[in-house]
């Protein structure tokens, strides 16, 4: 597992930056979503609901590669290049409620669709890049 250098942890727990997540499609080719995240414990959390792209395009030992940029300064990023170790439904609606919080600043998630099953993906670092 990488660590985020300390002088960048503020884009993963402090700061509303997305993370534009990369997976890779069936037939190969490259797909980019802007996503909500945290960080936890060493690891980005990411949530969607199943069905979308990007949901799947991820699995348990995916790879995949996730750009942080800093919303206050464009030439300050983190890239995180790590493998999926972890996904559950459990929990998914109460986390993506603490994202809205995060980025939104609403108690409960805008978008709520009773006809989505949410899902948390947990993407461990293998290698982290760093410019600014």
């Amino acid at each position: 597992m990488a660590d985020i250098p300390a002088a960048y942890l503020d884009l993963m727990t402090q700061k509303k930056a997305f993370a534009h997540l990369a997976t890779i499609q069936p037939d190969g080719s490259p797909q980019v979503t802007p996503v909500w995240f945290d960080y936890v414990s060493g690891k980005v959390r990411v949530n969607t609901a199943k069905g979308r792209v990007k949901a799947r395009n991820m699995a348990t030992g995916t790879k995949v590669a996730l750009s942080i940029l800093d919303p206050d300064n464009a030439y300050r990023y983190v890239q995180i290049r790590g493998t999926v170790t972890g996904e559950t439904t459990d929990g998914a609606v109460a986390h993506i409620d603490s994202l809205a919080k995060k980025y939104l600043g609403k108690d409960t998630y805008p978008w709520h669709n009773p006809k989505d099953e949410r899902v948390i993906f947990e993407i461990t670092p293998s290698a982290v890049q760093t410019m600014g």
